[in-house]
């Protein structure tokens, strides 16, 4: 399962950013990621619950994921279209000559963080 080691990753980043910034606790963090990295939402919230709990700052933190849907552009044509994991293909022209544009994200959007002022 290597939302584990997301998870990992993402809680090492904001516990050093809320340091940072002198929070007393993290309320939430916002991610935003794409269909084609294939992260597996229940998954990841249950590394979340698991191992948010390590550090006083994130042991009641909240996880909020936005999902980007894969887009992309026809490289043979020029249009752009939305599509799913697994098909593509252009639909205007059939090329499977195409691009991505979105859909791979893995990004930190946001946290709010609590402080003792």
């Amino acid at each position: 399962m290597h939302e584990m080691g997301i998870v990992d990753g993402i809680l090492a980043t904001v516990i050093a950013a809320a340091h940072d910034a002198g929070a007393s606790r993290i309320i939430s963090v916002r991610l935003r990621i794409g269909d084609m990295r294939e992260v597996v939402e229940e998954s990841l919230r249950f590394a979340w619950e698991a191992l948010r709990e390590d550090d006083s700052l994130t042991s009641s933190a909240e996880l909020q994921v936005d999902e980007v849907r894969p887009k992309s552009i026809c490289s043979a044509c020029g249009i752009t279209f939305d599509h799913d994991r697994f098909h593509l293909r252009c639909p205007a022209c059939g090329s499977t000559n195409t691009r991505l544009l979105a859909g791979r994200e893995l990004d930190i959007v946001s946290m709010e963080i609590e402080t003792d002022d």
